[in-house]
């Protein structure tokens, strides 16, 4: 069996396509059908990029987005306002009930925490940055910045920490192998092991249930400590001190919410204050597992892509980035009352394909785009890759323990390769 020490050590250590002929395609905007849809969607081996019309991709899509940027104002700072409000609803509620054992109460507390990484996820982004009469502190700039991370955004993770990994890392090199949140790389020290199946799958449980603290709070933290040896393109960067990894991470998190925040429930009684501390701790292990399946699945499953090389230019960039993610189902989809809660369930991460081509962008946005950049993908034929999260959760899981492959993009040529040993060896220094 592995012991919590293990799965910390390992994470620490990671460093034929069916296409829409064009002259049937339809417009930008145009619900497509049935058949339409699966076209999109279905992407295979054979997916090469010079069969695309990259400059009439890219056109459409710049298109697009100055539609869009005229469009920005109110509404979208209405809206995050909307979602903050959301957030806060169910941490009050947590707390309040968090008096005595009850599923409410950790339920509740986990949603409050994922939503307030939600406007962490989109405000640091600078996807407010550029909207009319927006405040301040609700700007890239100000947003969880020194004093204000514990109002803002009081996570496992620093602020700063976690925009140089994801936003510059993971965004600027997305399924490359200088992408610290490639999947299938950072995990192939599981199912290149010699351990059982149940083995595999309980190394996969363990991290869901811990991974914000075990996984992204160490490895977030490193690479901004070791961001001068990134830089250098440098392939190996060593774990940070176990007192900044505590001092910067684990201690300001954990006094909140396992500590002072429970003391608080003292007047009430000892009994209160275990219920409170009890409750806190189910809904940390709640928030991970469902951050986990909402954030982990975004890019990897057998019919995701992985690249060798680097992007020639914006349109490949672009390209790469729709068939290197996959969206779930959308709120742009459902009925206009279930909208936001179909997008806030899923952290706005159903909409994982147009925001890695704008990552900019108010998360409202995503709502109008994503069916229009579907139906562009059709008319190009550039793989769109929509699936439910369940499915998604499944088709990861069987990457973690080994049972499909990723596809890899070998320049302009799809091809279905065995993965490489770099990440193992990496895994086992």
């Amino acid at each position: 069996m592995f012991s919590a020490a293990t799965l910390r050590t390992r994470l620490r250590s990671l460093n034929p396509l069916k296409r829409v002929p064009a002259e049937r395609a339809p417009e930008s905007g145009t619900k497509l059908s049935h058949s339409q849809e699966n076209a999109a969607s279905e992407s295979g081996d054979s997916f090469s990029m010079s069969a695309v019309n990259l400059e009439g991709f890219l056109a459409e899509l710049d298109a697009l987005r100055k539609e869009v940027d005229g469009k920005l104002g109110q509404e979208d700072l209405d809206h995050l306002a909307k979602m903050e409000r959301w957030g806060r609803t169910a941490s009050a509620i947590g707390w309040g009930l968090a008096w005595f054992p009850n599923p409410i109460s950790p339920v509740a507390l986990a949603i409050g925490r994922t939503s307030r990484w939600i406007t962490m996820h989109h405000v640091g982004h600078k996807g407010y940055d550029k909207v009319p009469g927006v405040r301040p502190e609700r700007t890239s700039r100000v947003f969880a910045k020194g004093w204000r991370r514990m109002l803002d955004w009081p996570d496992w993770m620093v602020p700063e920490a976690w925009n140089f990994e994801h936003n510059i890392l993971h965004h600027g090199a997305t399924g490359e192998e200088r992408d610290p949140d490639l999947v299938e790389r950072n995990v192939e020290w599981i199912h290149k092991s010699d351990m059982s199946q149940a083995k595999r799958y309980l190394m996969l449980a363990g991290l869901a249930v811990s991974w914000k603290f075990t996984y992204y709070a160490p490895n977030t933290l490193r690479v901004l400590t070791h961001k001068h040896l990134i830089k250098q393109s440098s392939e190996t960067t060593p774990p940070v001190p176990r007192k900044d990894l505590w001092l910067k991470c684990y201690l300001p998190y954990g006094a909140i919410n396992f500590i002072a925040i429970p003391a608080l429930f003292a007047p009430l009684g000892p009994f209160a204050v275990a219920s409170a501390l009890f409750n806190s701790v189910v809904a940390e292990a709640i928030e991970n597992v469902h951050t986990f399946a909402i954030i982990g699945p975004n890019h990897s499953g057998d019919d995701m892509y992985r690249f060798t090389t680097r992007p020639k230019n914006r349109a490949e960039s672009y390209v790469r980035q729709i068939i290197g993610s996959v969206n779930y189902q959308t709120g742009s989809e459902a009925p206009e009352w279930a909208r936001n809660i179909v997008d806030i369930l899923q952290g706005y991460l159903n909409y994982q394909i147009e925001h890695h081509i704008w990552a900019d962008l108010p998360m409202l946005r995503y709502q109008e785009l994503q069916p229009k950049v579907k139906a562009l993908c059709a008319k190009y034929g550039v793989p769109y890759v929509q699936e439910n999260v369940f499915a998604r959760v499944k088709k990861m899981s069987d990457i973690v323990v080994g049972n499909t492959t990723m596809r890899v993009l070998d320049g302009e040529k799809a091809e279905r390769a065995p993965l490489s040993n770099d990440g193992l060896a990496a895994a086992a220094e």
